[in-house]
């Protein structure tokens, strides 16, 4: 019998630059849903994959000194490492750089083109870079975007438009005969009341401002602009062809069963996209939903306002699964979440250690103590035990209700009330006391066994959302992950297994206090500015003196060729305690430069420096990167470094001579 197919996506990250915890927040949410649903037998497609065209990747690119390729080649890269980092299983990594995508954009646009579904016409309004997005005055909110509250520009320019308005009565009886089609409630109340109820505006859907994107084919002055291009992958990315020759993903998963996108992205999913698909003559995603966002302290995420948490910061404080469990269990189902570093390390300490990793230690130890490991069902069971054998298969089935309404926090606390309940009951049958007489031993074994066989069960719905601590659990309990259906029943624990004899720790406990004192003290690392440095060259007021090296030619010194360079981005060169690598312009040119300086400059303190460069020096690897130049740097006795920069302002590319 085949597997029933699930196909759910993630919105498509956005190659700006690299995202923070509430952008990964998604991915893991995804991640979650994605292996319950394996679990409970669906053959799942999981695709997510980054957004890379538009001007604001064209105007980074530019002030990067690189081509816009090369810059979402690197973004891309980061996203994609993060993804994996936090251990999700996704099928499909989609770029919409990549040649299949674009080439089914160009043909859905002259499909809708030549189906009368887009036109050309003239665009005039005030434009947000940022979000990539045209406004009416009366949209504006104090004169400024009013989705990301940033300056707009009046713009005005030749477009192609898609008639929304012509599909807004068939959108508006789906969104009322599928009440499914968007969730939470609230959400499908937002649009309607906001956006289709008042009337739609046509939509612009081409670009002739700037040139990173996709080109209409049929009028080349013109890119597809963001809403077709980046919408369009969750039918391209299952091989969708607009002429009608569709691969056999999109012919088994198509139309998707969940889209999970942010909330301030809803207007796109819920509106735009299927609107194209309608005029595509395409069935709709089954379901829309659009989550909360994860804040920092009382507000949104920003670099503007210095308040970004990053998931590999984070990962390295607390591990991959700590940090799962907290963004996946501290995000209401409706309402925006808070995340801080005090938060965490208070559900580190009394979800994770305590009622978690202190209840699987307890029960291995016992088993150990008492009976060599050995864990047997001797059947002696007494009243109590009804109780968490009741909890232990209820469990299941309400883990399962929460999911079918992705309800993924309560799922959550749902197995953690089995565990609570585990460790309530050792306190109840007070194994310890039992272990003192021979006439309970037998109790105790079904004491024990009923703890494994509940650890187990709890355990085994736990993967979806912590997958490593689930099989560490599973393993040293010498048992494996079970299906839904193993679940709806206990004792499915084989008796006379032995559990590990030495139980792992899950979880440490951490101290707040020197939690945030190593946060500071490494942002402060990476931000300050290297006084210390400065005050050593200054304190060398009498001058220090080195080895003299042979005397050279003029012609020789007129081998080597000197210029200015200023620094465009640097960055830490991986599984090196000394190493940066630089992209240092020079002139029309750009060199990557390896230097051993990481002990005196940080990345951010690197960028936009001009420094001086020996250019023609042969290209060598150094740690495994290519370096291509050498930054010059005068070093005093005790070996402390500062770049040599010029005196006065220089252009990059100037000659040293």
């Amino acid at each position: 019998m085949s597997k029933k197919p699930y196909y759910i996506t993630t919105a498509i990250a956005y190659t700006s630059g690299k995202p923070h915890i509430g952008n990964s927040y998604e991915i893991v949410l995804a991640d979650s849903i994605a292996r319950f649903k394996r679990q409970e037998g669906y053959e799942v497609f999981f695709q997510t994959g980054t957004d890379e065209h538009g001007q604001k990747i064209e105007n980074k690119a530019a002030d990067a000194g690189i081509t816009p390729k090369e810059f979402v080649d690197k973004i891309a890269g980061q996203i994609k490492d993060i993804w994996d980092m936090m251990n999700t299983s996704y099928d499909k990594f989609i770029r919409t750089t990549d040649d299949y995508h674009e080439k089914q954009i160009q043909k859905i646009f002259k499909k809708l083109y030549e189906n009368g579904d887009i036109y050309k016409g003239t665009y005039e309004g005030m434009y947000c870079t940022p979000c990539e997005s045209f406004f009416t005055a009366s949209q504006l909110v104090d004169g400024k975007c009013p989705d990301c509250g940033r300056e707009v520009q009046p713009a005005k320019e030749e477009a192609y438009f898609l008639k929304l308005s012509k599909y807004t009565d068939r959108l508006i009886e789906h969104i009322n005969t599928h009440p499914e089609f968007i969730q939470p409630e609230s959400r499908k109340n937002e649009m309607m009341n906001n956006f289709l109820l008042p009337g739609l505006q046509d939509l612009c859907v081409s670009r002739t401002s700037f040139k990173w994107g996709i080109p209409v084919d049929f009028d080349n002055r013109h890119v597809v602009y963001v809403w077709i291009d980046a919408l369009s992958n969750y039918i391209t990315g299952l091989g969708f062809d607009a002429d009608g020759n569709h691969g056999d993903l999109y012919n088994k998963f198509w139309p998707a069963d969940l889209h999970l996108i942010g909330k301030d992205i809803l207007r796109f999913h819920t509106i735009y996209w299927p609107i194209m698909l309608m005029a595509l003559d395409l069935p709709l995603p089954k379901q829309v939903f659009g989550h909360p966002w994860l804040l920092q302290g009382d507000g949104k995420m920003s670099k503007s306002k210095g308040n970004v948490l990053y998931a590999d910061e984070l990962v390295d404080f607390f591990g991959v699964d700590a940090v799962r469990y907290f963004v996946l269990h501290e995000m209401p189902f409706d309402n925006d979440g808070i995340i801080t570093w005090e938060l965490m390390v208070e559900r580190m300490n009394s979800d994770l250690a305590n009622t978690l990793g202190n209840l699987v230690n307890r029960t291995i130890s016992m088993s150990n103590k008492y009976f060599g490991g050995i864990v047997n069902n001797s059947g002696v069971k007494e009243a109590v035990d009804e109780e968490l054998i009741g909890l232990a298969l209820e469990t299941s089935k309400k883990v399962v209700a929460k999911m079918e309404q992705l309800r993924v926090a309560d799922a959550i606390s749902e197995i953690f009330t089995l565990f609570k309940r585990c460790n309530k009951y050792i306190d109840e049958t007070m194994p310890w006391v039992l272990a003192k007489e021979e006439a309970t031993h037998k109790r105790l074994e079904t004491v024990l066994y009923n703890l494994v066989e509940s650890i187990c069960i709890g355990a085994s719905l736990l993967e979806s959302f912590m997958p490593e601590t689930s099989k560490k659990i599973l393993s040293q309990l010498n048992a494996k992950v079970r299906t839904m259906d193993e679940l709806s029943q206990y004792g499915q624990y084989e008796s006379g297994s032995k559990v590990t004899e030495t139980p792992e720790i899950l979880f440490a406990r951490l101290d707040v206090k020197e939690v945030l004192e190593k946060v500071e003290a490494k942002r402060a690392a990476e931000v300050s500015v290297t006084e210390e440095n400065v005050e050593a060259v200054e304190d060398q007021a009498s001058g220090i003196d080195i080895p003299a090296k042979d005397e050279i030619s003029y012609d020789d010194f007129m081998k080597l060729q000197f210029q200015v360079g200023e620094i465009i981005a640097c960055e830490e060169v991986p599984k090196s305690k000394k190493l940066l690598c630089s992209q240092v312009k020079i002139g029309s040119q750009v060199k990557q430069i390896v230097s051993g300086i990481k002990a005196y400059y940080t990345p951010t303190e690197m960028v936009g420096k001009k420094v001086m460069v020996l250019v023609n020096l042969k290209p060598a690897k150094l740690a495994g990167v290519l370096s291509e130049g050498m930054l010059l740097c005068a070093e005093d006795e005790n070996g402390n470094l500062a770049l040599m920069t010029p005196e006065k302002s220089m252009p990059a590319g100037a000659e040293i001579c």
